[in-house]
């Protein structure tokens, strides 16, 4: 009996600490006051100043610019300066095949080998009419190549589409780096940077241009993001921000296959434009994707843990209170490439945060504005909160089944 209410009392004890973590109970926002400025200087002081590399943050109320702030190691980093933003790039890649989506030149739900000739995914034991372009941007493809991709040091170097999707040779360590269906597609969410390597590669195929130019001409012009642009080459002859280990050094920047991916490169007044675009304000709303493809985009197509975490090429981090979610996307690559973009599309609030030599300041910074906008526990930070959630389980655990034993102990000595 006691063996049975000990174990009770601890998944309960579970149960709780695991709601308290997810709903937020015991945490404050980084200020009370509701103005953006307060925001800001309160996420400079606690977070923001604290790295050794460059950061770029903006704040955006209503799909206008309420403040930013720049930290910069060596050369200064400015609205324009550009940022490589890993994984970030998978947002903007997913406006450039939606773009294609409502052209009427990809079907969302048609088998993704309708639109490949250059390249197959291998035979395996799941039925391939299952990846589709919806399961792919939501990650729900079945494919397991774990990427996360390291990038190349030389042009020489980087491997053509085909060669990457089937064997990647850079992909980051513990990644399979092979793209194939190892799960039965539309069974569940497993994050594949190989998805999004084979949607560039749709891209090119349906559009008949290499990537970098077709996302040029019909996403980043007509949104005026002038900043921004997946060619490496053209980058560097920018206002390229500097890369920065966690130490402190300064790192080269690495070159892609995998451009959709890993390897936009933007700037924090051009994010600040895209956030802008999805405004409800925008004045130039459907300049790239109509608000019913873009609201598409924000439905859930994936859950974790009873959690919808996200639609078609975009995060949904939390909810925004008005029956929605806030939505965006984070980025973070080696040596301490990190990025963040949140959006509450009711409102046409936003943040956006890239960085280089911090250790996941970006996505903290970020969170820390959702709970501040929201009172709800991001994604990602309940991800970051994990450790110190399962320190408190096993130690509350630990002590209830220590009572147990000691309640079952004084019992059989009465007895």
């Amino acid at each position: 009996m006691i063996a049975a209410v000990t174990l009770v009392v601890a998944v309960v004890w579970c149960g709780l600490v695991f709601f308290g973590f997810s709903e937020g109970w015991g945490r404050k926002p980084v200020t009370s006051s509701p103005e953006p400025e307060a925001f800001i200087s309160a996420a400079r002081s606690q977070i923001a100043d604290g790295g050794v590399g460059n950061l770029a943050m903006v704040v955006i109320e209503d799909g206008v610019i309420a403040g930013d702030h720049y930290v910069s190691a060596g050369a200064p980093v400015g609205p324009q300066t550009l940022f490589q933003v890993a994984s970030l790039s998978k947002w903007l890649t997913a406006w450039g095949v939606m773009n294609l989506v409502e052209d009427g030149r990809i079907d969302l739900d048609a088998p993704v080998a309708t639109y490949l000739t250059r390249w197959r995914l291998p035979d395996g034991p799941f039925d391939e009419n299952g990846v589709t372009v919806r399961r792919l941007l939501s990650h729900t493809a079945g494919l397991g190549d774990g990427l996360g991709y390291a990038g190349f040091a030389s042009a020489d170097e980087v491997q053509s589409l085909e060669e990457s999707l089937t064997q990647a040779r850079d992909a980051s360590p513990g990644a399979d780096g092979a793209v194939r269906v190892v799960t039965e597609p539309g069974s569940g969410w497993d994050y594949s940077g190989g998805g999004y390597t084979l949607l560039q590669l749709i891209v090119e195929e349906v559009s008949g241009q290499p990537f970098a130019d077709y996302m040029q001409a019909e996403v980043f012009q007509p949104l005026g993001m002038d900043d921004t642009t997946f060619d490496f080459d053209l980058a560097s002859q920018r206002d390229l921000a500097q890369s920065f280990t966690l130490g402190g050094a300064t790192e080269p920047l690495r070159r892609y296959t995998a451009l959709g991916a890993a390897s936009l490169f933007t700037s924090a007044g051009d994010m600040a434009r895209f956030v802008a675009a999805q405004a409800p304000s925008s004045p130039e709303p459907d300049a790239v994707l109509s608000a019913q493809t873009r609201a598409a985009m924000r439905e859930p197509h994936a859950a974790q843990f009873g959690a919808d975490i996200w639609g078609l090429g975009t995060m949904l981090y939390a909810p925004n209170g008005r029956g929605a979610f806030i939505i965006g996307h984070d980025g973070d690559n080696e040596p301490a490439i990190n990025t963040a973009v949140r959006l509450d599309p009711a409102t046409g609030d936003g943040i956006v945060v890239l960085e280089t030599g911090g250790d996941l300041t970006a996505t903290r910074l970020a969170s820390e504005w959702v709970y501040w906008k929201t009172g709800k526990i991001d994604s990602l930070m309940f991800v970051m909160r994990a450790e110190a959630m399962t320190i408190w389980m096993l130690a509350g655990s630990g002590l209830i089944i220590l009572a147990g034993l000691v309640a079952g102990w004084r019992l059989r000595r009465r007895r």
